[in-house]
């Protein structure tokens, strides 16, 4: 078996827990800026001393409403700075949490919380309390839902008022680093969602040497600031905001991806994450601006010489003629680019799924190095990443340190290392199925290892589809290849079992609107549009671009656009943005077997 592995930078004593720098910043740095939060169009500051006040105040009161080490405490909230604090409260108290994507339907909520036995909720808003109280009747061990917006953070401060500090302070040294932290429900593309176990020194030594290591620079930086906005309820999100905190570098929240662009401008981070259709928004929405203002082809030469001056630093450097014309774009393009991410953005972390090669370089020529990683739920988000420096653009990097990342015999990525969970949460059987007796975990991803250590991810097991004439097929490199398209929202690759492999495609709905304007349309509605020859061809161009990149064998010899989009509201998409292959199946099942007819 092929392995490659990075020494341990950083060793965390095992009897560390999240809580312990929260509480020894406030002591050394009181007035030390560590976040901002919004409180109307102004960013507010927050000091380390104020910071650590909060969570106690909130962790004494969880104390005094009865919450015991160990408890169970759910929490149900969009990406806000009240997240923050309720986490590191809950941790504070001695207790797990367990975090609830805002957007669960009431039968995931009540799944999650029986499963976990979670004693106490935190819900955001009216919306999120109706969602649980909807299924409160089968949680009778449910004791208290607590309202964020509802003032439920001062009103447990104030309960708490009684708890005293050295209760507090043996609260917190009841939990060690093998303790459980929180437990982390998989968003689920197939199947209910299984609880993950992790421990605080899964997460703590995962933070610190990525932190210490691999992404150092981002985090050390004079300056260096933040913003959130992907779901804290994925793993993700959850192991940036460790960092942040760990290393002290300023934080920032925002709700949903409609606050990002003026968040952006008013906050002005050095460093983001993001999925990969973030990026792709980035970019598509930068393109349809362009051909608003009539310069399509200035844009289209500017980003091609983004990518060619991109794909040069790797390989040794650009050449004069190169580097020329990259400075007169970065005069005209680049820097109203960088401007739109608040001006201060160099670099940004993408994970989740592939980001692709062209987009990569694309955004590293504008000023922007996007760092793709890879990672799961169960080794505490990432196991590799690519740095500063040393980004190979098309891989995820290299092992953190101390993880060890191996190829199995059938092209499956195995990992090693203090990051891998703890197991799940009330089954066994399915921990013994991903951890062999060696200690490997089998991630379902399949991948391959370059002599330098780069691993490149080219698919998962249980989505390779076996064409009629037996040809495996990789879906995700064609997919990604066609979302990259500023008028496709989402694409998925089907043909099991079937003669060839084809493909449904969505339409962006609001790239669609400047198209519309443009080509004569403005009155024509998505199910019009999802059949117009012009929008056809523009999905063929597409697919045409995919196909290149694979056999003839795997290449998508028909295609049909859906007249609806696919999204998370509609039930086939995960909150990380994951198509629910099974659910779309079952719902366009007639349009699925109309391509074979």
């Amino acid at each position: 078996m092929r392995e490659y592995s990075v020494p341990v930078l950083v060793d965390v004593p095992s009897s560390a827990n999240l809580t312990d720098t929260v509480f020894r910043r406030a002591e050394q740095e009181p007035g030390a800026v560590v976040m901002r939060r919004k409180l109307g169009d102004d960013w507010s500051a927050v000091t380390a001393g104020e910071f650590r006040d909060q969570v106690a105040g909130v962790a004494k009161g969880l104390v005094a409403a009865g919450v015991e080490p160990g408890d169970r405490v759910a929490l149900m909230s969009r990406t806000r700075y009240e997240w923050t604090v309720v986490d590191y409260a809950i941790w504070s108290a001695g207790a797990v949490s367990v975090p609830i994507y805002e957007s669960s339907s009431a039968g995931q909520v009540s799944w999650i919380i029986s499963d976990s036995g979670a004693k106490a909720v935190f819900v955001e808003l009216d919306a999120h309390e109706a969602t649980v109280r909807e299924g409160a009747s089968e949680l009778p061990g449910l004791k208290d839902v607590w309202l964020i917006e509802g003032g439920a953070l001062e009103e447990l401060t104030a309960r708490g008022a009684e708890v005293s500090d050295d209760t507090l302070a043996d609260r917190r040294a009841s939990r060690q680093g093998a303790d459980l932290a929180t437990v982390v429900y998989t968003s689920g593309t197939t199947g209910r969602p299984k609880g993950c176990r992790l421990t605080h020194d899964n997460l703590l030594f995962t933070a610190r040497n990525v932190a210490g290591g691999p992404l150092e620079r981002l985090f050390t930086v004079d300056g260096r600031s933040a913003l959130l906005f992907l779901p804290l309820a994925h793993v993700f999100a959850r192991i940036i905001e460790v960092v942040l905190v760990e290393t002290g570098t300023l934080l920032a929240h925002t709700p949903t991806m409609k606050n990002v662009g003026p968040d952006l401008q008013g906050f002005r981070p050095t460093f983001l994450l993001g999925v990969p259709r973030v990026f792709e928004k980035v970019y598509n929405t930068a393109e349809q601006k362009a051909a608003a203002e009539g310069k399509t082809k200035i844009f289209r030469v500017a980003a091609d010489t983004a990518v060619a001056w991109s794909r040069a630093e790797s390989t040794g450097g650009a050449g004069l003629a190169l580097r020329l014309r990259h400075r007169v774009f970065d005069r005209l393009v680049y820097r109203k680019l960088r401007a739109a991410t608040g001006g201060s953005l160099w670099a940004a972390v993408s994970g989740g799924s592939a980001l692709g090669e062209r987009l990569g370089h694309f955004f590293r020529g504008v000023g922007i190095e996007v760092l793709e990683g890879w990672g799961l739920t169960e080794t505490s988000a990432p196991s590799s990443v690519n740095i500063p420096g040393a980004n190979k653009i098309g891989t995820v990097g290299k092992p953190f340190p101390g993880v060890t990342i191996g190829i199995g015999e059938d092209g499956e990525v195995l990992v090693k290392g203090r990051h891998i969970f703890d197991g799940y949460w009330n089954n066994d059987e399915a921990t013994a199925e991903v951890i062999d007796e060696a200690g490997w975990f089998h991630t379902g991803d399949i991948g391959e290892l370059d002599p330098d250590g780069y691993l490149s991810i080219t698919g998962r097991k249980k989505e390779l589809i076996v064409t009629a004439a037996g040809k495996n097929v990789a879906p995700a490199p064609l997919e990604d290849r066609i979302r990259a398209h500023p008028l496709v929202s989402q694409a998925m690759v089907v043909g099991d079992d079937r003669p060839f492999v084809a493909a449904l495609v969505t339409l962006d709905v609001e790239a669609l609107e400047q198209w519309k304007t443009a080509h004569g349309r403005t009155g024509a509605d998505l199910a019009a549009l999802s059949s117009d020859p012009e929008i056809v061809a523009e999905v063929q161009k597409a697919v045409d671009d995919a196909n290149r990149t694979v056999s003839r064998a795997e290449q998508i010899k028909k295609f049909t656009v859906l007249d609806v989009d696919i999204s998370e509201e509609s039930g086939h998409l995960t909150p990380t943005l994951k198509v629910k292959r099974g659910v779309v199946m079952r719902d366009f099942a007639e349009r699925v077997n109309s391509l074979y007819r």
